[in-house]
């Protein structure tokens, strides 16, 4: 299958970062979301990227261009049908991404593919919602996007190989790094990272540890490039509780549930680097 057009549904954070990792592999992008203002919002966030890019000279001015030229701004779901990859960026409820998933199966072609960039909801719950569940995968892309070359390639016991084949194909060709792992909680990232990560917070309050002490420990004691913390904070606690949620829900273990001092941190606000103040304080 050779994939020219892709439609990105949901252009926050993850979906304009996906869109703009689409552009720059030289690809036409129909970006959707549900209101203009929400659109536009996304294309000055690729704008501001790329334009650092031009200043650190990774691209020239005419390649940014010419990108973003490739990027059309849609409302309408139905403007998605020409696209042959539609990958979905929505709000992490299942819901909604059934509903959009039975939506895009009665508008794109019959030899498109339809991906869900879900980090913690079932791929397979999502591909039901579809007349043909045989063309839906995972594609998990990892924030930020346009830096993090990892993508899981998640497959259903409906998907078709010719479909997960090219959906491992097409991550390959946009210059990232794909695994394949099976439609399971969390899939392998997730899985790893959720219950460590929670045990780091744990460790906070159960041995009276300040944040950065807990950081420098990880960074320069177990050689991960950034700490637990401050990967909490990047990510977003509300997301990172979110994901916690959902794997504790799907699996039962107790260290899969996000910590007290998470939750709270949520209920106030405090979701890192988005609000510029979670474990430590950020400039807006």
């Amino acid at each position: 299958m050779e994939i020219s057009r892709v439609g990105v549904v949901g252009l926050g954070t993850m979906g304009s970062g996906i869109a703009q990792v689409c552009l720059q592999a030289g690809l036409e992008v129909v970006g959707r979301e549900v209101e203009l203002d929400l659109g536009e919002r996304a294309l000055a966030r690729i704008d501001h990227y790329l334009s650092r890019g031009v200043e650190k000279e990774r691209l020239t001015q005419a390649d940014k261009d010419a990108a973003l030229g490739r990027l059309t701004l849609v409302t309408d779901v139905a403007e998605l049908g020409s696209c042959g990859l539609v990958i979905e960026a929505a709000f992490e409820d299942l819901e909604v991404k059934r509903e959009l998933f039975e939506q895009l199966d009665g508008i794109v072609a019959s030899d498109a593919i339809l991906a869900t960039n879900t980090s913690a909801l079932s791929v397979t719950q999502i591909a039901e919602a579809t007349q043909h569940p045989e063309r839906v995968v995972g594609m998990h892309f990892f924030n930020p996007a346009p830096v993090l070359p990892l993508v899981e390639v998640i497959r259903t016991a409906h998907t078709s190989d010719e479909v997960f084949d090219a959906a491992y194909a097409f991550v390959q060709r946009i210059g990232k790094e794909p695994v394949a792992c099976n439609d399971t909680p969390g899939f392998i990232v997730n899985r790893i990272l959720i219950p460590l990560l929670n045990d780091c917070v744990r460790v906070l309050d159960e041995a009276r540890v300040a944040p950065e002490d807990v950081d420098r420990a990880m960074r320069f004691g177990a050689n991960w490039p950034i700490g637990p913390c401050a990967l909490i904070d990047l990510i977003g606690v509300d997301v990172h509780v979110h994901a916690s949620e959902a794997l504790h829900a799907a699996l039962g273990e107790e260290r899969m549930a996000p910590p007290r001092r998470l939750l709270e941190m949520q209920e106030a606000g405090q979701l890192g680097r988005k609000t510029g103040h979670g474990f430590y304080e950020y400039e807006a």
